[in-house]
């Protein structure tokens, strides 16, 4: 049977998901967000997840929705906090001890996430050194300058945005909209691209920027290029 990743709508392509999952969500900036993936996750309705991305309460994500609808027991982010005065949803959860709250910096986030896909257990860091972040963490010396080690985070599920993909489930992204997709795609043992569009024809070679091999189903949306 010839292979084509194309599912015919966004719960399709995300199937069943477990409790207790630890699912991946790509987007940086106001780019990259698979919202229409996330409301359909949303409607399959997965309790106690753990929720991985670079922002709880980004304006632009969904990610909302899954934390005020009681979905989510613990977020691994890199930012938390809102942008406005009043404290975010996220925010009075955490403040009254009903999510657990794991704060990451930026480039050790985007390495753990590599190093899960990469089968690297834990790597040393300099970063976070002698801050909260690192408390607890186990600390080594390298060449005279403290490191702390990182653990490698791989999940469940990831859900990521494209520009376009093709039946084989290459993927190409358009500008910033790759951010953390890819690496998320490599560490989560299923990956749905939400996209533009879904082409029947391979995608040539030089267009790829997320090979097949990690990505299990796509769904295209439409919308504008």
């Amino acid at each position: 049977m010839a292979i084509d990743k194309r599912a015919a709508s966004a719960a399709e392509g995300i199937g069943a998901v477990k409790d207790g999952a630890v699912v991946m969500f790509s987007g940086f900036g106001g780019a990259g967000f698979a919202n229409i993936l996330q409301d359909a996750l949303l409607e399959i309705g997965p309790r106690e997840i753990t929720l991985v991305a670079n922002s709880a309460t980004h304006p632009f994500s969904h990610t909302h929705k899954l934390i005020e609808a009681g979905l989510v027991a613990k977020v691994i982010v890199t930012a938390a906090r809102g942008r406005g005065r009043e404290l975010s949803p996220f925010e009075e959860l955490w403040r009254d001890g009903k999510i657990e709250l794991e704060c990451v910096p930026q480039g050790s986030f985007s390495e753990r996430i590599r190093a899960g896909g990469a089968g690297i257990p834990a790597f040393f860091t300099p970063t976070g050194y002698g801050t909260d972040l690192c408390e607890g963490k186990e600390v080594r010396e390298f060449n005279g300058r403290k490191h702390v080690l990182e653990t490698a985070i791989v999940g469940d599920l990831a859900l990521i945005r494209g520009d376009r993909a093709d039946r084989y489930g290459n993927v190409s992204f358009r500008y910033t909209q790759m951010n953390f997709g890819h690496a998320m795609a490599t560490a989560c043992a299923h990956t749905v691209a939400e996209v533009r569009e879904a082409m029947e024809d391979a995608m040539p070679q030089a267009e790829v920027q997320l090979p097949g091999v990690y990505v299990n189903s796509v769904v295209a949306v439409g919308g504008e290029p």
